[in-house]
């Protein structure tokens, strides 16, 4: 087992999410979670990342997440949940920068804001450094979420629907980035409801429903109709693309 792989083998909450079962996020991976509405998917992100007050047996190279420190964990583990907008009056470098501060505060250190501009240049947010958050579009905002957390270089990347605010050129652009850190050797889980980038971008799929794994595994093998039909109560067609990768289309209700 490598250091930086996810097991998770079971997660409850209040009673209302139980995932059974033998759940695996690899490093070096991009896995994403699908699933309708309300299927639990960002509860089980919360829940890893130790802010849902949820019952996890899961562990992180063989170690359990319970067992490791809080401040370890906090560094291994970096959760961006779903975003609107800001109202803050910091400009993009301070935020990025001070996601980074957040792991070890004192004084700026040089390799401090080569990593901030690394992550400001990935997500293409140079030119609006200076810019306030209170100032940016939603979709701006969403890009500087995402710098927020690569600056930070976490052992998982967790992200629950990273690319909702975005337009189609900034979807790609953060999802290949995302692939890129996934085959850099991170361990990455992501939250997605377009079944097609899903497709493109992803290794592996955790397919979610009212609280329960009703499959997991590669790719090719869950994103088929006799999966995805009944996961989202639509008729779909799953064919091969160019690349070889399926390609879904929703045929009706």
């Amino acid at each position: 087992m490598s250091p930086d792989d996810l097991l998770v083998q079971g997660v409850a909450l209040e009673g209302r999410l139980a995932i059974d079962g033998t759940l695996m996020a690899p490093a070096g991976a991009v896995t994403v979670l699908l699933g309708p509405n309300g299927a639990g998917k960002s509860t089980l992100l919360k829940a890893l990342a130790g802010i849902e007050p949820a019952g996890v047996s899961a562990s992180l190279g063989g170690h359990d997440l319970k067992a490791l420190p809080v401040a370890e964990r906090q560094a291994a583990f970096y959760y961006l949940p779903q975003l609107g907008s800001s109202q803050a009056a910091l400009s993009v470098h301070e935020a990025v920068l001070l996601s980074l501060k957040t792991l070890h505060p004192g004084r700026v250190r040089g390799d401090d804001l080569a990593r901030v501009v690394a992550a400001l240049g990935a997500m293409g947010l140079e030119t609006l450094a200076e810019r306030r958050l209170c100032s940016l579009s939603g979709g701006q905002y969403q890009r500087v979420a995402i710098a927020q957390a690569l600056v930070r270089r976490p052992r998982v990347l967790m992200l629950d629907e990273p690319t909702s605010a975005l337009d189609l050129h900034q979807q790609l652009r953060v999802l290949e980035w995302l692939r890129r850190e996934a085959d850099a050797g991170r361990t990455v889980l992501l939250a997605l409801h377009d079944l097609n980038l899903a497709a493109r971008f992803a290794d592996h799929c955790w397919l979610l429903k009212n609280g329960r794994c009703l499959a997991s595994g590669a790719v090719d093998d869950c994103l088929t109709p006799a999966h995805l039909e009944p996961l989202f109560e639509v008729r779909l067609a799953v064919e091969a693309g160019p690349d070889a990768r399926p390609r879904i289309q929703a045929l009706g209700l």
